[in-house]
């Protein structure tokens, strides 16, 4: 039988989608009982985000009576714009359960169309949500794995630690001959300008495999220019962003910002990354103005975290591909 018959078949077990669903249920369980309110939000939007590391599926819309929604149309990378305009109407503290789409990302720990939990927390700062984070990932792992404690340690101390090498103060050529000593200096599209492009290899080639052994490790303190949607820490020197990342087995599991309020601020932020899509040869995309009115009326002092789903299953069933904890994944759709 040619093996593209059998392609029918969820890739994932029937044990592992029955853990899915308890796990599923434990997550609203969970929330449910400290009174965050479960939502939904569209998964088209007429605008998206601009970093071009996170490609977003694009699709043409003509088919409508609204002048306002004809053309481009995208696939949400994250439900994190909506949600925002949730906790601007006063909402209070939520979560959703959703799919998510990132455009050309596949492999073994990744997949095109994937599962986030996403959740934000009115009055907390990054450092209560991680011990948030922590708590319901354990509550998760109960009954499938048992993690050997918590670790907490700062984007510079892992680079100090791992590499020896401050990532604050260490020019570019320094990160380039590291690199090149870790045998991985030679990256298509990776130009001699891209500071933080080059942290991103070294973080993600030399440092994160070696994170989370076995224990819940968040990384906190990410340099400034790498701060996302997050807010910076006053006074900090250098300047860091109030972002954070958990790690598990040196699989990235989580994201969490202390959240920027400032609309003007996060307006740079798009108009900056807009200008480095232009830089690289990338299309423009619309930038999301219905966030940026949200930030402008006034949304509470908040944090929030992403935690991919599927990559949660993967490390709680000691799986190595996202394949044996999806029914089907891309090659099967």
């Amino acid at each position: 039988m040619d093996k593209n018959q059998e392609y029918w078949r969820p890739s994932a077990s029937l044990k592992t989608l029955q853990q899915r669903a308890q796990i599923l249920e434990r997550i609203r369980k969970y929330f449910t009982s400290q009174g965050v309110l479960e939502v939904e939000t569209p998964l088209l939007a007429s605008a998206t985000i601009p970093d071009p590391n996170i490609p977003s599926f694009t699709l043409h819309n003509s088919d409508t009576d609204s002048p306002s929604r004809k053309g481009q149309l995208y696939l949400n990378t994250s439900p994190e714009f909506s949600m925002k305009r949730l906790l601007a109407a006063g909402s209070g503290p939520i979560f959703q359960v959703c799919k998510a789409f990132r455009q050309g990302e596949q492999g073994s720990l990744h997949n095109p169309e994937f599962t986030l939990l996403e959740w934000y927390r009115p009055g907390y700062d990054h450092q209560r949500l991680m011990n948030e984070v922590a708590d319901l990932v354990n509550t998760l792992a109960t009954g499938y794995r048992q993690f050997k404690g918590e670790e907490r340690i700062t984007y510079g101390q892992c680079f100090q630690q791992y590499l020896g090498v401050d990532p604050f103060v260490a020019d570019i050529t320094q990160l380039q001959e590291l690199a090149r000593d870790e045998g991985i200096g030679d990256i298509p599209g990776l130009t001699d300008s891209d500071r933080d492009g080059w942290l991103d290899l070294l973080m993600g080639h030399c440092i994160q495999p070696q994170l989370g052994k076995d224990r819940l490790t968040f990384v906190y303190d990410y340099p400034a220019s790498q701060a996302a949607l997050a807010r910076l820490k006053a006074g900090s020197t250098p300047a860091v962003a109030e972002r954070f990342e958990l790690f598990v087995d040196g699989v990235e599991l989580a994201n969490g910002f202390h959240e920027l309020k400032n609309m003007e601020e996060q307006k740079s932020r798009f108009e900056n990354d807009m200008k480095k899509r232009k830089t690289l040869g990338l299309k423009p995309v619309a930038i999301d103005h219905y966030l940026l009115d949200a930030l402008a009326s006034g949304i509470p002092d908040c944090a929030g975290v992403a935690v991919g789903l599927d990559r949660l299953q993967l490390v709680l069933a000691g799986a190595s591909r996202l394949d044996e904890v999806m029914a089907f994944p891309f090659n099967r759709v």
